[in-house]
């Protein structure tokens, strides 16, 4: 039709299985036609970019940020007599519920005074809860279930150190409402993750369950050094939901400034996605190209009714 296309990626992918292979082949097809993209992570635009064969100039990083306000450290703060880690997750194997499986019980083993909060549900469920009964942490492993967000505050500022042990992750914004929430983080080395919080507000460690562990007891160690009210002004300096909408803005404004092109230009594109599905991509949009036209015939643009533009009072 036309329009200009922003496209925002949120996701990671990989390039060996087949269904990765399938999927970068329908996100190259997907992609040939936009005008700008944005991702929120320099990890997430390399990926990007070399899943869906765009310019690397066409692609913007723009990180997620979070509420600030929303997200305050609690009024007192912890003690240090009983340690309480954490987790706040969907149980899937991608968020790396395994992992969890295997370092809960060695830091309950080392540390008598650590204490598990677990966030969150899904399928890895109950292989936590039969580690929990298996090595009898009912007391010192608490599974709160599905938490909805309005709550995510009050479960975070129970803690000391949040624990995310993703496999894969183009940014984590549960790291950015920890961080706002005075809590020190341990999470895997993995995505983007290493670019979201500065050196000294995390400690990072590889997807293996001995490698987190000694993560987490590094973590232990400098937690006194820990002051949640200056990591939650730290936080509000560093991630701005104001700043992100301006930087999105820009991207807006450059993708509306870009010239028009023919339809021939736009069907070069898809040509070169490939010998066999360039051809096949070609046809698809042409079929699209003329089923948009036979509509237009039916029901003419000029006869459906436009949204108004939304006019925002000027700032005095």
């Amino acid at each position: 039709m036309g329009h200009k296309v922003v496209f925002t990626d949120h996701s990671l992918y990989g390039f060996a299985d087949v269904g990765s292979i399938h999927m970068n082949k329908v996100l190259q097809f997907t992609l040939a036609d936009v005008t700008r993209a944005i991702c929120v992570s320099h990890t997430s635009k390399e990926n990007t970019v070399l899943r869906s064969g765009l310019p690397p100039e066409k692609v913007f990083m723009i990180p997620n940020a979070v509420d600030t306000a929303m997200f305050k450290p609690a009024q007192e703060r912890l003690g240090h007599d009983e340690i309480v880690i954490v987790v706040i997750s969907r149980l899937v194997y991608r968020k790396g519920a395994d992992l969890l499986v295997e370092v809960i019980p060695e830091v309950c083993h080392l540390y008598p005074n650590v204490r598990f909060i677990v966030g969150g549900d899904g399928p890895k469920r109950v292989r936590l809860e039969e580690m929990r009964e298996k090595h009898s942490l009912q007391d010192r492993v608490e599974m709160l279930g599905a938490v909805p967000h309005a709550s995510v505050r009050s479960v975070l500022i129970s803690g000391h150190i949040f624990l995310n042990s993703s496999l894969t992750e183009a940014f984590c914004i549960a790291i950015l409402e920890a961080a706002s929430c005075g809590l020190l983080t341990v999470s895997t080395r993995v995505g983007g993750v290493p670019e979201v919080l500065p050196d000294d507000m995390v400690v990072l460690a590889e997807p293996d369950p001995s490698d987190m562990v000694q993560a987490i007891k590094k973590a232990i160690s400098i937690l006194p050094k820990i002051d949640p009210q200056v990591m939650h002004e730290r936080m509000k300096r560093l991630y701005n939901w104001n700043d992100v909408a301006k930087r999105t803005e820009i991207v807006y404004n450059r993708a509306l400034k870009c010239s028009n092109q023919s339809l021939l230009e736009r069907l070069s594109r898809y040509l070169s996605c490939g010998a066999w599905a360039g051809k096949l991509f070609c046809l698809v949009m042409i079929i699209d190209y003329l089923l948009w036209r036979l509509l237009e015939l039916l029901q003419p643009a000029k006869d459906i009714e436009e949204v108004p533009d939304v006019v925002l009072p000027q700032d005095e």
